[in-house]
């Protein structure tokens, strides 16, 4: 195959392509179904099946779209599903973790070659040359070369464990911020007023708060754990002013929709603005949806204007959303790959955090 098609792949068909983007939306899930299904149940001939049928439509979907990357990354998972299938390879946890991972790549890569976004952070030759070698290799070999595969396309070795929800220590108030304390403890009530509002929110605040807290750490303290307690607190309790319908929707979202997600950070920044005290938080809330290359909201402000806490609260978040938007979709996200769909879309964050939180993931995923 050509590089080229693989580094700089070239839309043909811009219609033919979104199509295929639409169809793999749609069959994502079957095969992070399929795979958690085999996983418990390999000897099952008829799931086998299932799971080579979804990755062969892949590569027949693609090949009918003329788009060379999607059958570059298809074609080799079919053979490895031929091989199990008969008989000449386990289907092993590393090789499930390799298959999604590819399938995760393959949506990326999609969605950004249609939004004509750089695709070097997602390693997409990596990725093909390291599955042409996988399809290839002896079945004593087929766990090394997954293991190596994955730590070369996300940088993180595959170690695979769910993130701990509980509670982070909590920043302790300075003597000389009057009323932090009980702010703070008014600021948790209604985060978790927010979480509330749906079952998936379960533990999402002291998730992200944990995250943002060891982060900001890993970072040498350079923002007041106080204040970024309370921006997380805070950031997403906008969204109850507006309609359920709009921020709990399952599904694509409309532009009314994204129209009125974009007041959710001025809502409860307009609130710590009218309390002594919290304008560094305000800040955060306000600016935690804003992008270094000034392709965020509300203000669309660039790298220089964006506060330290909003960097941080924007990762942290979107790896929070990563996993939710797998749950919506009914995967079974892991860590591994939610940080490495998080690290190949590294534009939409400060490069100068996303090294701190990588250091605190690698530490969790390998605690």
């Amino acid at each position: 195959m050509d590089i080229r098609a693989i580094i700089s792949p070239t839309v043909q068909d811009r219609e033919a392509l979104e199509e295929f983007a639409d169809v793999l939306t749609d069959r994502a899930p079957e095969v992070e179904r399929d795979v958690a299904r085999l996983k418990k149940s390999q000897g099952d001939r008829e799931l086998t099946a299932d799971l080579f049928r979804a990755i062969h439509n892949i590569k027949g979907d693609a090949a009918l779209c003329k788009f060379e990357l999607g059958i570059a990354i298809a074609h080799p998972i079919e053979s490895m599903m031929s091989r199990f299938r008969e008989g000449e390879i386990v289907f092993s946890d590393l090789l499930a973790e390799l298959i999604l991972l590819a399938i995760d790549r393959l949506e990326l890569a999609t969605d950004a070659i249609l939004s004509r976004k750089p695709l070097e952070n997602l390693r997409l030759l990596d990725l093909v040359q390291g599955l042409d070698k996988l399809a290839l290799a002896s079945a004593d070999k087929v766990d090394l070369r997954c293991a190596e595969l994955i730590e070369a396309v996300t940088g993180f070795p595959p170690v695979i464990t769910g993130m701990s929800s509980r509670a982070p220590k909590l920043a302790t108030p300075k003597v000389e911020q009057v009323n932090a304390s009980e702010d703070l403890q008014f600021f948790r009530s209604l985060a978790m007023q927010f979480e509330s509002r749906s079952p998936l929110f379960k533990g999402r605040t002291m998730r992200i708060l944990r995250l943002a807290l060891e982060t900001n750490k890993a970072g040498d303290n350079l923002i007041d754990p106080i204040q970024l307690e309370a921006a997380v607190y805070l950031h997403d309790v906008g969204m109850m002013l507006l309609p359920e319908a709009t921020w709990l929707k399952v599904g694509k979202l409309t532009d009314a929709d994204k129209a009125l997600l974009r007041n959710h950070p001025g809502y409860a920044a307009g609130l710590l603005q009218r309390m002594s005290g919290w304008e560094e938080a305000a800040r955060m809330v306000a600016q935690h949806h804003e992008m270094p290359d000034g392709g965020g909201y509300p203000n669309q402000l660039k790298q220089a204007d964006i506060c330290p806490g909003a960097k941080i609260l924007a990762i942290v978040d979107a790896f929070e959303a990563v996993m939710l938007k797998h749950i919506h979709r009914g995967k079974n996200r892991s860590v591994l790959r939610a940080i490495a769909e998080i690290n190949a879309c590294d534009k939409q964050f400060a490069p100068e955090w996303i090294a701190p939180f990588n250091a605190v993931i690698r530490k969790t995923i390998e605690s």
